[in-house]
């Protein structure tokens, strides 16, 4: 794979156009279609804007993976709807949204936009694989600070953050990084799992808060660095970071792996190619006509073969 790749943290993306775009934007039969129609605009503006030669949608085969909650048993918890017994557990998700998902699914598809999710794993896994492979220039496309992480300048790496829509997007690099947090991309996961993050379930280290914990990293390096310090009497800790780092052992033990995006998912055989013509016109044009996607649809083709 040569040139500029994009990838899309496709649930990201969606869950914004759902809530962007008004509900009023409905298919013939009443349905409801805002959050298709408004990825379809998303993916359309970022072509134009930033022309990437490969293009990947990458998706949750499993937004909340077994083996995570098995290290952090509330890893997401609060996000659950049902749990499945040998099946992923169900998220919570707007009622006129999850009809929404498969019409999302099956209009990339008929388009020719390369879709991946792998079994057992989050997007931001597969998102964080397909990183580690790239040859060229990466641009990661979420709404999700998690994949800060994976930012490095050297690589060409870096995340295209949506403030509005995606028309207005904070392009993040090391130096955003460096002055927003203190940090590196490499450093991010560290200075997450410190800090903690309640929207993921992430308890983090009591009293350790986002600048507390960038400073700790700036002065000992990294989380291994910083676990050295608390068996080292002349590090400069203070005796409450000491204390509450301490007691966060087990914790700190297993959340690298949890926070952590893989980068060694079995990805599966995939053009990456950008389409230029749809791979299914006649699909296509069902799905068009059934759910009214219009203009939406229509100008994501004239963008994708021009």
């Amino acid at each position: 794979m040569t040139g500029r790749l994009m990838l899309l943290d496709t649930a990201s993306l969606y869950f914004r156009a759902y809530f962007g775009v008004p509900d009023s934007v409905k298919a013939p039969d009443g349905t409801p279609v805002n959050a298709v129609r408004g990825l379809l605009d998303f993916i359309d503006r970022l072509v134009r804007d930033h022309r990437p030669e490969h293009l990947v949608a990458c998706m949750d085969a499993d937004w909340r993976p077994r083996w995570r909650v098995e290290l952090i048993p509330t890893y997401k918890a609060h996000r659950v709807a049902a749990e499945h017994t040998g099946a992923p557990d169900a998220e919570e998700v707007p009622d006129t949204l999850a009809p929404q998902v498969p019409v999302i699914e099956s209009v990339l598809d008929a388009v020719g936009i390369a879709r991946v999710g792998v079994p057992d794993y989050e997007a931001d896994d597969v998102i964080g694989t397909f990183t580690e492979r790239a040859t060229g220039p990466v641009d990661i496309v979420t709404g999700d600070r998690d994949l800060y992480q994976l930012v490095d300048d050297a690589r060409g790496v870096r995340v295209l953050y949506p403030v509005k829509g995606v028309g207005t997007l904070r392009i993040t690099d090391e130096s955003v990084l460096r002055e927003k947090y203190g940090v590196d991309g490499r450093g991010y996961a560290d200075l997450a799992l410190l800090r903690g993050d309640p929207s993921d379930g992430l308890p983090g280290v009591a009293g350790i808060g986002e600048k507390t914990a960038a400073k700790l990293l700036a002065e000992f390096g990294d989380l291994a660095g910083i676990m050295a310090a608390v068996d080292d009497p002349r590090a400069r800790l203070t005796p409450s970071q000491r204390r509450r780092l301490t007691e966060a052992r087990p914790y700190v033990a297993v959340a690298p792996k949890v926070v952590r995006v893989a980068g060694d998912v079995p990805l599966p055989e995939v053009d990456t190619a950008l389409p230029r013509v749809p791979r299914d016109p006649a699909g296509l044009a069902e799905l068009a006509a059934r759910w009214g996607l219009g203009g939406s649809l229509q100008r994501l083709l004239d963008t994708l073969g021009g």
